[in-house]
């Protein structure tokens, strides 16, 4: 019976049950890791993706809600492991870990878990993870360090090792792990964490293969994915064929910092296939501002998926009409050894620049940029009773004006899909820091008919002597306003120690502070879209009544009169 034919035979709805089932596994996966997790980068911020991958590392589901960034990496992982150990080369209990640069492409501490899923004896699939480690090792801490030249000093690399062979944990990897990592209690816990997510989606997964049968739930799958894909190429067959260019910059590598970092895409348009050519990205650099093949194709999937299919759950089928050209040797895919530490920090940007070469061929959809980095602290130190502590937290920033709408306030970047900010109670509890203020930020959007979204301020004053890694991006070429808006604020962070003066900090590493020093961060607001002329009146005061503008900006920017708005409110 030829594969087509069996798809035909595929009945709605069994069809409808099996993709609904597959994501809703993906979600209990999530849920399990959030709840048994022991660090906040995971039962909070959410900084991770659970899925179930078939075997030939395609993906079937998941979990909504994970990173958008994490879009390309599961099924890859999953492959290595795959050439590594044969199909015949996985049992029941087996549970596998992955990190590896060279095949993962982006920062160590994003740790992959995966099991293989068995039923009646026979490998099925598999179900996999990847989750925010706060550490792992090598000379880095937390988010943001630039000091690294090559990846062998960022940490412990793992290839898919099996950490449990047919149910039984090898000692001597997890030994490893606790001799080399820093907070071995919450890794480990992590771990843990992991490995009973993905042996519940196995099972999950096994449970629905043996309701219907292997065949049947395949022939569903191939359904579900051909269905996406019909979707998918129906909305790129209405872009106008073309070839369509654009190009920004990232401030510097971090180490060089008198270089920008050229960002630069290319789109093709041809019928019903999208092609995203990163050729011309700039060179690997000598820091970590580097990620391999997985972290261009992210981006690029993220750009697409957001055009073509935002509503539809996530599975292989929704990519098939996307080509992504990228060689390698360019900061989205450096050779292997190159330092990967800082590797989402371009892709947002990347992301803003795909979506700003397509936006003369969909100019009622695309939204001026965003606030264009991944956003976040790392403060580090010591406690009073000599435990160490590491504190990672999200910002928000603002989001592009869009053609019908003002742009969202204090949201992650589109990198960050549905991640969240630690709470800040919690934050207090936890570290030695008070939070002393985390507001939005005024006169952060840029102008325009519909103005960008605010960014946030916020301040952490520290109660013991500590660190702060910063890692400012896009202050030189600040998120861009379409249709003649505005720019938005770019990023800053503002150092002010209790015994000299306060100085204005866009990249450092390990800077010290002492107690009671206190360190805010002024994150980016959207570009506006279309002239601020063209603002109404009624939209400025109310931005001036919230806070949102100042009246002095209102009056800059808008030719905005509090008299023309009183009087345009009492005529309303």
């Amino acid at each position: 019976m030829n594969e087509l034919k069996k798809r035909h035979e595929a009945h709605p709805i069994t069809v409808e049950v099996v993709r609904n089932s597959v994501v809703a596994y993906a979600d209990e996966m999530a849920n399990a890791l959030c709840k048994a997790a022991y660090n906040m980068m995971i039962y909070e911020v959410r900084d991770f993706c659970c899925g179930l991958i078939d075997t030939q590392g395609r993906m079937i589901s998941q979990n909504r809600g994970g990173l958008p960034i994490f879009l390309a990496d599961l099924g890859v992982a999953v492959e290595d492991g795959i050439r590594r150990w044969g199909l015949e080369g996985f049992k029941p209990g087996d549970i596998l870990i992955m990190n590896h640069g060279e095949v993962c492409g982006q920062h160590l501490n994003n740790v992959v878990i995966y099991a293989p899923c068995f039923v009646n004896g026979e490998l099925v699939a598999f179900a996999a993870n990847r989750a925010h480690w706060v550490d792992i090792g090598g000379m880095r801490i937390g988010f943001g360090s630039s000091l690294t030249t090559e990846i062998f000093a960022e940490g412990l690399q793992m290839r898919s090792l099996k950490i449990y062979e047919a149910g039984v944990r090898n000692e001597t990897l997890w030994q490893i792990i606790t001799d080399n990592v820093r907070f071995p209690d919450a890794c480990l816990g992590d771990l843990r964490a992991q490995v009973a997510s993905c042996q519940l989606g196995a099972r999950r997964y096994g449970e629905l293969v043996q309701r219907y049968g292997r065949p049947t739930v395949e022939v569903c799958i191939d359904r579900i994915w051909e269905q996406a894909d019909i979707k998918v190429r129906s909305v790129i067959e209405q872009i106008p064929d073309g070839v369509y260019v654009a190009e920004s910059a990232l401030d510097n590598d971090g180490r060089n910092l008198d270089q920008p970092i050229r960002i630069k895409t290319t789109v093709t348009i041809s019928g019903s296939t999208m092609t995203v050519d990163f050729s011309e990205m700039n060179p690997q650099t000598h820091s970590p501002l580097n990620s391999g093949k997985s972290g261009g194709i992210a981006a690029a999937r993220v750009a697409f998926k957001a055009i073509t299919s935002p509503d539809l759950d996530v599975n292989e089928g929704c990519f098939r009409a996307l080509d992504v050209v990228i060689p390698e040797g360019t900061i989205v895919s450096a050779r292997p050894g190159a330092a990967i530490g800082l590797w989402s920090i371009a892709l947002p940007t990347t992301i803003d620049t795909i979506l700003k070469a397509l936006a003369p061929a969909l100019p009622t959809k695309i939204p001026a940029a965003h606030k264009g980095d991944m956003g976040g602290c790392s403060f580090y130190g010591f406690r009073q009773d000599g435990s160490r502590f590491l504190l990672l937290n999200i910002f928000g920033g603002g989001w592009g004006g869009r053609p019908g709408e003002d742009g969202e306030d204090a949201s992650v970047s589109v990198c960050q899909g549905d991640v969240r900010n630690s709470p800040v109670e919690l934050q207090e509890i936890r570290y030695p820091v008070l939070v002393e203020e985390h507001a939005l930020r005024e006169d952060s959007g840029g102008a325009g008919a519909h103005r960008g979204g605010l960014g946030v301020r916020i301040t952490y004053r520290t109660l013991v002597p500590c660190k702060v890694t910063i890692n400012c991006e896009r202050t030189k070429v600040p998120p861009w306003g379409l249709e003649g808006g505005g720019s938005g604020a770019h990023n800053v962070a503002i150092v002010r120690p209790v015994d000299s003066a306060e100085r204005v900090v866009f990249k450092g590493t390990e800077i010290p502070l002492a107690v009671g020093d206190a360190v805010t961060f002024l994150t980016a607001g959207g570009g506006g879209f279309g002239d601020p002329q063209a603002r109404s009146n009624a939209a400025i005061a109310n931005d001036v009544a919230q806070g949102f503008v100042s009246a002095q900006k209102a009056g800059e920017l808008y030719s905005w009169r509090a008299s023309v708005s009183s009087s345009a409110s009492l005529t309303a």
